[in-house]
């Protein structure tokens, strides 16, 4: 029997941080495969999870709904028939439609053998308000499919604030168990269990998400409606509206700023992520000063020279001899030192996302 669990979250919510902590406090010793589909032309967590020992399988098809119903089935067979597999962990994209996620699965037709255990949300608790605002279409689905929905940060922001994304939340699912707890303070192996007390509201979940998905065939008479089969991300965004989110980790700057009120309303009806997001990425050789990463990082919370910047990852090359590993999102940035790896890596992911100023930034 191999269980699936899917991870979802915006981007920056801290996926990669919940998956660490399931693998290292109540999976450690289990055959776990995690399977990663990211966003972005430019895999950098892999490098990030590589560093924990944990085996990926990447893909960096960025046409989020192209690479469900195709490789990503063959990818899930793979695994299962490679590694046979206690529990596979699948982490979409932060932009990836948990429905989507789920229906792939459904499609893969992994026979009885093989069960989706559980459905999880990943939400930023300081920032739900401004994303649901702001990303409704993407950010609301991952919380209307989850079974459970694991807040982050909840340690960061007071009582109000939390109340006020509570509601917001119960709003899209009042029947999805919510974890409010700071992470610290919970043992892996009680997330998990949580998980896997909500297996009933899952089937029905997928019962949903199957009805919906047939609907929707029946009244447009296609499979795919992404229509970006031949274009995963050589097109010029310009043109698009793009929205993000970040997969932040642990920060060292937590200001307290209410930026619920960038006032930036996009709302996306049946959009596909490379629709509305655009993705930024390179590979170098280049030796960065820590300095220099950190000016950068807060050089782009200018959103009228470099757009609307919603998260920014790398591992890179350090002048001193170290290797620079950074993570941001809005309003916060977090740089450590890191292992070397094979040659270094910048991502960045932004709406209206102005990538030749971006690269400049980074001279790169």
């Amino acid at each position: 029997m191999t269980k699936i669990d899917v991870v979802s979250g915006f981007l920056g919510a801290g996926k990669t941080t919940l998956i660490k902590k399931l693998l290292s406090e109540a999976l450690n010793g289990s055959n776990t495969v995690l399977i990663e589909n990211e966003f972005g032309e430019i895999g950098v967590d892999g490098g990030f999870l590589k560093e924990a020992g944990i085996e990926i399988k990447e893909m960096n098809s960025g046409c989020i709904c192209c690479s469900l119903v195709g490789d990503f089935g063959t990818a899930l067979k793979d695994v299962i028939d490679q590694y046979h597999p206690e529990r596979i962990i699948i982490e979409p994209s932060g932009v990836g439609k948990l429905s989507d996620v789920m229906k792939a699965i459904s499609d893969a037709k992994l026979g009885s053998d093989v069960v989706l255990n559980s459905a999880v949300a990943v939400v930023d608790a300081s920032k739900a308000k401004m994303y649901i605002k702001n990303f409704g279409e993407f950010f609301n689905n991952q919380i209307e499919h989850a079974g459970t929905i694991v807040l982050s940060r909840t340690q960061d922001i007071n009582e109000d604030k939390l109340n006020t994304a509570l509601e917001l939340i119960k709003e899209h699912n009042a029947k999805a168990t919510v974890i409010t707890t700071p992470w610290d303070e919970l043992d892996g192996k009680d997330i998990l269990k949580t998980f896997e007390g909500a297996t009933d509201l899952e089937k029905e979940l997928m019962e949903q998400v199957e009805r919906e998905h047939h609907e929707h065939h029946h009244d447009h008479g296609e499979d795919c409606t992404c229509g970006c089969h031949d274009h995963h991300h050589d097109h010029d965004h310009e043109e698009h509206e793009h929205h993000h989110d970040h997969d932040h980790e642990e920060h060292e700057h937590h200001h307290d700023h209410d930026h619920e009120e960038h006032e930036h309303h996009h709302h996306h009806h049946d959009h596909d992520a490379d629709e509305v997001f655009t993705s930024w990425g390179v590979e170098t050789p280049k030796k960065f000063k820590k300095e220099d990463i950190e000016a950068a990082l807060d050089a782009l919370e200018d959103s009228q020279t470099y757009g609307m910047i919603l998260r920014a990852k790398g591992m890179v090359a350090g002048a001193d001899g170290d290797w620079i590993y950074f993570d941001y999102v809005p309003e916060e940035k977090n740089i450590r030192s890191g292992k070397a790896d094979v040659t270094g890596r910048l991502c960045v992911i932004g709406a209206e996302l102005k990538e030749d100023k971006v690269a400049k930034l980074f001279g790169v």
